[in-house]
């Protein structure tokens, strides 16, 4: 299957990177190559893009995509491994950094990659394809306990107990094996009423199990935070996020990096010897018009974050 993913917020991306012709940037999810592309375009000779990827399958499309650019470094890795990337690459300091966090509409739509609720495929959600946790593991494998406490943290599901019984008392009887058989345990530890409203039944629980296979959110801070210390002066982070869990974090990790002064009004003068990284470039995150919205739905969710960084 061709490798597909429509870039979301694509013209505030790169509006709100400020791109010099010379600068060096970093795009860590490199995905289908979209942001990647209009970057390029607005570097010179002198300029370089590192592309990082943890799915191989995106980092050949993109290659290939961008196959015009002789300026574009390529990198199967973590985004979250940011410091020690571009340390491998003697790069002591970037002048901006993409993190598109979403899923690629390649892995949702692709059905042996076991990320949809809509075509059966083996349990897997591994984005990169190599590491040993898939979702076989942790709906066979993890307590009733974990499954209802990352059904409920992660999916933010109301019958996270209830479904998490319903899988430990079914595979009882035999492993769960597929995507669809998940789906019809999840729909049956279900009420009625939830099995009629307007969201798939089953988009919670599979969203709570590919975030805890991919380690999206228990990485994020720190990697939010390494990407700040990575860049060079007034060098910019913009990161969007898709659910609500993502951008919490990332708001709150900006206004850590920010700083503030947490002295009583009353002191004359600061003691609390606060630290700042620099500052938060829009206070509300940006989102998408309705142009962007008629053009792809799962652009409805993405909030669009920006940090730029001060020494």
């Amino acid at each position: 299957m061709e490798f597909k993913h429509k870039s979301v917020l694509l013209n505030e991306c790169i509006e709100n990177l400020n791109i010099k012709p010379s600068g060096i940037y970093v795009d860590g999810t490199l995905g289908g190559g979209g942001h990647s592309y209009e970057i390029l375009k607005r570097l010179d000779s002198k300029g370089k893009l590192i592309g990082i990827d943890r799915d191989r399958d995106a980092l050949f499309a993109a290659k290939e995509k961008l196959k015009e650019f002789s300026n574009l470094y390529t990198v199967h890795d973590n985004h979250a491994n940011i410091l020690n990337i571009l340390k491998y690459l003697e790069i002591s300091g970037v002048d901006g950094i993409l993190l598109d966090l979403g899923v690629s509409s390649y892995q949702l739509d692709e059905a042996d990659r076991g990320f949809s609720y809509m075509h059966d495929a083996k349990l897997d959600m591994r984005m990169n394809r190599e590491d040993s946790l898939s979702a076989y593991e942790v709906v066979n494998k993890y307590s009733e306990d974990e499954l209802a406490k990352i059904f409920f943290d992660y999916g933010e599901e109301r019958y996270s107990k209830s479904i998490a019984k319903k899988i430990c008392e079914k595979r009882k009887e035999k492993n769960i094996e597929t995507t669809l058989e998940l789906v019809d345990i999840i729909k049956s530890a279900m009420p009625a009423k939830a099995l009629n409203e307007k969201q798939h039944p089953a988009k919670r629980v599979f969203q709570a199990i590919r975030i805890e296979v991919n380690e999206e959110l228990t990485k994020l801070k720190q990697a939010v935070i390494d990407a700040i210390m990575s860049l060079n002066d007034g060098g910019r982070l913009t990161i969007i996020t898709f659910h609500s869990l993502e951008d919490k974090i990332v708001k709150h990790t900006y206004e850590e990096m920010e700083g503030r002064c947490t002295c009583p009004k009353s002191l004359p003068v600061c003691v609390c010897n606060f630290k700042s990284y620099g500052k938060i470039v829009n206070k509300k995150p940006i989102v998408s018009n309705e142009n962007e919205l008629e053009e792809n739905a799962r652009a409805r969710s993405a909030k669009l974050r920006v940090f730029e960084r001060k020494i």
